[in-house]
C-alpha cells in the first residue's frame, strides 16, 4: 500500500516526465528476478565487506530507473546512497576529489533523501553523547563535562579515521569546537571544505590547521572516512552509484584512458579491503563494456568485468560481477502503464470512471501509438508514454466527467517535448538530432 502524498510525488514527477524520487518499487517492471541477490551482497557489505557490481543495458533500458530503484532499497535497509553522472566536464571518472564532491551533494538517507552529508555529521556527535550519558557517569544538565567527555569519546573514534584519514579527523575537531563556540560560520566553512568544496576562506582552514583544497589522493582518504562515520552512525554502509559510464568512450583519449584505469584502481582498492561498507555500482551500454572505445581498451579491467552473456537471458547470474537489464518491450510497457493508471486512480473520487475508460485495452493502444511515434522503438518509449498517460489521459478523465480518450484524445508527438534520443528514434531531420 502507497500512502496518498507518495502516489502524488510518483504522479508528479511522471507527469514532468521525470523518474519519482521515491515509490519505485510500485513502478518496476522485469527487474524482480535481480532483487534477491542484490540484497544479498548489500547484506553482506553491511556486515562490513565492500561490493561492485556493473549494469549494463542499452539505452532507454531503464539504468537509471535501476540505479534509483536500487538506492531507495539499500536506504530502506538503513545504507546511505548517492549518484553521480560522469561526465567531461564537471566529473571526470579519474578525478576522484570531483566525484567525491558531487557524492556528497547528493548523499541521502532514509530521513533525508538529499543533502544529507550535514546531518550525517551531526548525527554521529549526537550519538557520542549519547554514548557518554548512557553510562550513567556524566549528568545530561553538566554541560561543560558533557563535552569533555564527549570530546575524549570523538578522539578515541577519531583515531580510526586519523589512520586512513588524517585531515578528515583534523576538520571534524575543528568543526566539533566551532559548534561549541557558537562559531557558526567558521563551522559552515568546515563542513563545505569536508564536502570538497574548492574556495574555502583561509581563515577557516586555519582553524582546522589544514591547507589547500582536496585532491584526488585526499579523496579517495575521506571517502575512507565518510564510510567510518557512516557505520559509526549505525548506517549498514554506502551504495554510490555512478551513472551514464559509456561517457567515456566520447572523452578525448588521455582523459578516456585515465578513467579507464580510474575504474580499474576502484575495483581493485574494493577488493583490497580498503572500502568497507562500500557498495559500487556502475552502469553502461553495451558498447561500453565491448565496443573497442570502452572496457576493451584496458585489458586487466576486461578481464575483471568479463561475464559470458551467450547463454539464454533467463539463466543469466544476478551474482556475477556484470548483470543486463532485459529490453523495454511492449509487455513490459504495457505492465508500467498499468501500474501507473493503479497508482493514479486508487482513492480518488472518479476513481471507477478511471478505471472503467482507461481500461487495460486501452492502454495497450496507447503504449502501441507513442511506440509507433517513436520509429517502434519500444526502449525509447517509456518516458513519454507515461508522460503521456498521466498528463494527457488520467488527469483529463479525473477533471472533466464527460471526457473519453477513445472519443477526444488524439496522440501527438512534438519535437519540443522530446529528449535527443527520442528525436532520433522518431526520425531526426538533421545531425544535431543524432545521438553519437
Amino acid at each position: 500500500m502507497i500512502g496518498a502524498a507518495r502516489r502524488e510525488d510518483i504522479v508528479a514527477a511522471l507527469r514532468r516526465g521525470t523518474v519519482p524520487g521515491s515509490g519505485l518499487d510500485a513502478l518496476a517492471v522485469g527487474i524482480d528476478a535481480l532483487a534477491p541477490a542484490l540484497d544479498e551482497e548489500l547484506a553482506a557489505v553491511a556486515a562490513g565487506r565492500a561490493g561492485f557490481k556493473a549494469v549494463r543495458g542499452e539505452y532507454g533500458s531503464g539504468k537509471t530507473f535501476f540505479g534509483r530503484w536500487l538506492q531507495e532499497r539499500a536506504r530502506a535497509k538503513g545504507f546511505a546512497s548517492s549518484e553521480v553522472q560522469i561526465n567531461e566536464t564537471e566529473t571526470p571518472l579519474h578525478r576522484l576529489e570531483t566525484v567525491y564532491r558531487r557524492l556528497v551533494e547528493r548523499l541521502g538517507t532514509s530521513d533525508a533523501p538529499a543533502a544529507a552529508f550535514r546531518s550525517v555529521i551531526d548525527g554521529w556527535f549526537y550519538a557520542l553523547e549519547q554514548d557518554v550519558l548512557a553510562d550513567g557517569s556524566t549528568d545530561a544538565g553538566d554541560t561543560q563535562a558533557l563535552l569533555a567527555r564527549t570530546d575524549a569519546l570523538m578522539e578515541a573514534r577519531l583515531a580510526t579515521i586519523s589512520r586512513s584519514a588524517p585531515a578528515f579527523a583534523a576538520v571534524l575537531r575543528a568543526y566539533r569546537k566551532a559548534l561549541a563556540a557558537s562559531d557558526l560560520q567558521t563551522a559552515e566553512g568546515l563542513i563545505s571544505w569536508l564536502s570538497g568544496q574548492p574556495n574555502v576562506a583561509a581563515g577557516v582552514k586555519r582553524a582546522a590547521g589544514i591547507k589547500g583544497d582536496l585532491d584526488h589522493f585526499t579523496a579517495a582518504s575521506f571517502l575512507a572516512g565518510l564510510l567510518t562515520i557512516l557505520r559509526d552512525s549505525g548506517f549498514a554502509g554506502l551504495l554510490l552509484v555512478l551513472d551514464e559510464v559509456e561517457t567515456l568512450q566520447r572523452m578525448r583519449a588521455d582523459t578516456r584512458e585515465k578513467g579507464l584505469n580510474a575504474l580499474r584502481q576502484w575495483i581493485d582498492e574494493i577488493d583490497a579491503g580498503r572500502f568497507p561498507g562500500l557498495y559500487l555500482v556502475i552502469t553502461g551500454t553495451p558498447a561500453f563494456f565491448d565496443g573497442p572505445q570502452g572496457v576493451q581498451r584496458l585489458a586487466p579491467l576486461a578481464q575483471r568485468l568479463h561475464v559470458d552473456f551467450g547463454t539464454d537471458r533467463r539463466f543469466d547470474n544476478p551474482r556475477a560481477v556484470q548483470i543486463r537489464l532485459s529490453p523495454f518491450d511492449q509487455t513490459s510497457l504495457v505492465a508500467v502503464g498499468r501500474k501507473v493508471r493503479d497508482i493514479f486512480a486508487e482513492g480518488r473520487a472518479a476513481e471507477t470512471r478511471i478505471r472503467r475508460l482507461v481500461d487495460d485495452p486501452y492502454i495497450e493502444t496507447l503504449a502501441k501509438a507513442v511506440a509507433g511515434g517513436l520509429g517502434g522503438k519500444v526502449g525509447v518509449a517509456p518516458r513519454l508514454f507515461l508522460k503521456k498517460l498521466v498528463g494527457d489521459v488520467l488527469d483529463r478523465v479525473d477533471l472533466h466527467e464527460s471526457f473519453d480518450p477513445r472519443q477526444h484524445y488524439s496522440l501527438t508527438l512534438a519535437e519540443s517535448e522530446m529528449t535527443v534520443a527520442e528525436r532520433a528514434a522518431a526520425g531526426a531531420a538533421s545531425v544535431d538530432d543524432i545521438e553519437l
